[in-house]
């Protein structure tokens, strides 16, 4: 198991946000936990010094490219990048030096998977280089994928088939439990125990991790079989719950 980074872009800027307010009904309702004037470029570089590879950008909204390039040219070949990713702009992230692409909304239509994107977009990504963006929220007892920012329940949920079938597709998969995203109230355990026993490739998940005791749950609860990133909580972006010191040491000691 190994701690990823992020960089969380929001209207051009780095942020950290409570994924569960991002409304493009109800711009008003969106919390910020942390802002930053500092460039994304700045993330970059301090996560290529510490080693910290498998991170992620993720483009929340549109006016976030310059932001995005701003990470990736501070370390081509370093970082994964998502939002709004398609088969028509794919090459162009793969030219901007992403290591990877993530993706969601894209292979949806209708609330189903659309085999026929989905087929189309691996065959110019590659399986090696495609992150399905397996993003969920819990209703009636189950974890349903989510698309557009979260806000967007499809009919698919979280299971064993589910991941079988989408790992034909991809080499790894991106799940934040929107529901805690932001929240700093602690992992939703659940959906990670699911992940540890159902996953067949590298899975990373997000959400609600608020300590360094948490890496250590997911590590446990996942069966050492996940990643795991933490954003708000984590004091370069504003947090007080876990220190981007330990982290690191953490990463370390788990290559021992």
């Amino acid at each position: 198991m190994r701690f990823r980074p992020c960089i969380d872009l929001h209207g051009g800027k780095v942020k950290q946000i409570v994924g569960s307010t991002l409304s493009d009904r109800d711009p008003e309702a969106l919390k910020e936990n942390f802002v930053t004037d500092r460039p994304p470029s700045y993330y970059a570089r301090l996560f290529k010094r510490d080693g910290l590879t498998g991170g992620h950008v993720i483009m929340l909204g549109p006016g976030n490219e310059a932001a995005a390039i701003d990470a990736l040219s501070a370390w081509p070949g370093g970082l994964q990048i998502g939002g709004g990713i398609t088969v028509d702009n794919a090459k162009y992230w793969l030219d901007q030096g992403a290591a990877g692409l993530i993706v969601t909304s894209y292979i949806f239509s209708g609330g189903s998977i659309d085999e026929e994107r989905l087929r189309s977009l691996a065959e110019i990504v590659g399986q090696d280089r495609l992150i399905l963006d397996l993003s969920c929220r819990k209703r009636a007892g189950d974890y349903y994928i989510v698309t557009d920012r979260w806000q967007r329940f499809t009919e698919v949920v979280i299971s064993p088939e589910t991941l079988r079938h989408l790992s034909r597709y991809c080499f790894e998969f991106l799940i934040h439990a929107a529901d805690v995203e932001g929240r700093c109230r602690g992992i939703e355990r659940d959906l990670v125990e699911f992940l540890g026993c159902w996953t067949p490739i590298p899975t990373t998940y997000a959400g609600g991790a608020c300590s360094i005791r948490d890496l250590y749950l997911i590590k446990e609860l996942g069966q050492d079989r996940l990643d795991a990133t933490i954003g708000s909580a984590l004091d370069i972006f504003g947090g007080k719950g876990v220190s981007y010191a330990d982290v690191v040491a953490f990463n370390r000691s788990q290559k021992t």
